[in-house]
This record gives C-alpha cells, sequence and structure tokens, in this order.
C-alpha cells in the first residue's frame, strides 16, 4: 500500500491543539524543506562529480581521486539529512498488511507504538554519531584515501540528520497525543 492510510493525515499535519508543538512541527517543515532543496542540488553535484571522473578516466586515462570520497559524502549528507522530511510524509517503509482492516482508533495506537520504538532506535543512532563525530574530530580521523578528507564530515552529517529525525518523530508522537479524541 503506498500513500497515507486512511485517518494518518491527522498524524502528519502540524499539531492544531497546542501552539508549542505546532510552532516546532512548523519551525522543522521550513526546515526540511530547505533541507530537501539542498539535497536535491547535492544530488546533482554528485552525479556531476561521478560523471565527471567516468569521462576524465575515459577520455584522458586521468584518475581522480578525491571523487568517489566526495560523492559518497554527499549522498549521506543527503541519505540522512532528508529522513526527517520522509518521516514527516511517513514515507518509510512499513508492513502494513493488515492496518486497513483495524479500526481507526487502534491504528492510531499503533502508529503511536511504532513511532515509540522508532525513536528509541533512532535517539540511540544519533548518540552514537554524535560520539563517532566528536571522537572523528578531537583524533584527526581521516579517510585512508590519497585525498584523506576528515571522517568527522560524514558523521557529523549522520548525527544531524538523525538528530531531525528524532524530533520529527517526536514531534508526531506529541502530535498524537495532543489530538487525541477525548471521551
Amino acid at each position: 500500500m503506498h500513500g497515507p492510510v486512511e485517518g494518518q493525515h491527522e498524524l502528519i499535519d502540524p499539531a492544531t491543539g497546542h501552539p508549542l508543538v505546532a510552532g516546532l512541527a512548523r519551525a522543522l517543515a521550513l526546515c526540511n524543506r530547505a533541507i530537501v532543496i539542498l539535497s536535491s542540488i547535492a544530488l546533482v553535484v554528485a552525479c556531476l562529480i561521478l560523471s565527471y571522473s567516468v569521462l576524465t578516466r575515459s577520455l584522458f586515462h586521468s584518475a581522480t581521486y578525491w571523487q568517489d570520497e566526495a560523492a559518497v559524502f554527499l549522498l549521506v549528507g543527503v541519505t540522512f539529512l532528508t529522513a526527517a522530511y520522509v518521516q514527516s510524509q511517513r514515507g518509510h517503509i512499513g508492513i502494513e498488511a493488515f492496518v486497513g482492516s483495524l479500526p481507526p482508533m487502534v491504528n492510531r495506537i499503533r502508529l503511536v507504538l511504532v513511532d515509540i520504538a522508532s525513536l528509541a532506535f533512532c535517539m540511540f543512532f544519533a548518540w552514537k554519531s554524535w560520539t563517532l563525530t566528536h571522537e572523528a574530530w578531537v583524533d584527526g580521523q581521516v579517510s585512508n584515501s590519497m585525498w584523506s578528507p576528515p571522517l568527522a564530515i560524514p558523521y557529523a552529517l549522520m548525527a544531524a540528520g538523525m538528530t531531525l529525525l528524532c524530533v520529527q518523530i517526536l514531534l508526531q508522537i506529541l502530535n498524537a497525543v495532543v489530538k487525541a479524541p477525548r471521551p
């Protein structure tokens, strides 16, 4: 099943029940939009870098030593930094075998429980990414190539992306709690 599940739009829309949650959701949505635009540009740059590398090797029989890592760093940034946007659209892969047969209230509870489990995993991943970033920065770790770019760059991109993803998931949980129907 592709696209939002019936009743799921309530968890995607910015919260209207609490002004702080709504303000944070709008700020993150703006941040996500800017990241998506910059990530689109980064994807094009990565394609250009790799195309340049292929042409340089094919036409001039000259090796470039920096292009693979530059493209990988760009792709790491794109992958992790856009994760919060994808989550805001509920675009991550999920198993939805019986979602359509669940009552809306049970489905809302299921989504919140999945969000809580996802948040726990993403918080651990973000924490480990920040510790890797710090370690790479302090120790001056670089890649093993001739170019030797600092490894703090991809680690920081991972950490920032996972942190944004944690904020997005937390906002979705808060939104579900704020908008929860009262008996």
